[in-house]
């Protein structure tokens, strides 16, 4: 028996420009919300970091030393040392400090004496914080995260640069 049901039109062959271009608006649909979805991700890390003074690590409920943290301290005077593109230096705060490694040179104006936030990881075994990024205090995106604890920053800034620490 013969099929006599009426047809739109010839079957596109397997392999033809028809069926490709069936999957390039999948194709571009899936890169679009893989690129978000590490958009989101990466807002969300960093969202979720807490944000600590050297003195509260350890103490305050958030601050512990198991995660990713948000550290805010004053460089100590005769600290910083770089070597072989990395930079060690030590961050204090309300009288507590310690050592931080940072895999790069911090840039700009990065120095003793002056109030950073270092985003990093305690390394326990080291007591070391090892740091990923650093902000320092007279960048736009410094004061506008820190504006509120800026004042009593200041402070110990400037008693580090008189000595008086």
């Amino acid at each position: 028996m013969t099929d006599l049901t009426p047809r739109s039109g010839p079957e596109p062959r397997p392999g033809s420009r028809s069926g490709r271009r069936k999957w390039l608006p999948i194709v571009v649909i899936a890169g679009v919300l893989v690129a978000g979805g590490v958009i989101v991700t990466q807002f969300l890390r960093s969202a979720v970091d807490y944000y600590c003074n050297v003195d509260e690590v350890g103490d305050r409920s958030g601050c512990d030393t198991n995660r990713r943290l948000r550290v805010q301290g004053v460089v100590e005077l005769g600290t910083v040392v770089s070597s072989g593109g990395d930079t060690d230096f030590v961050i204090a705060f309300n009288g507590a400090s310690f050592a931080v490694h940072y895999d790069g040179e911090p840039g700009g104006i990065f120095k003793e004496c002056i109030p950073v936030v270092v985003h990093g990881r305690f390394d326990v075994a080291s007591n070391t914080f090892m740091g990923d990024r650093v902000e320092v205090k007279h960048s736009d995106e410094y004061v506008s995260v820190n504006d509120a604890r800026l004042s009593e920053a200041d402070a110990l800034a400037d008693s580090c640069e008189t000595g008086t620490t």
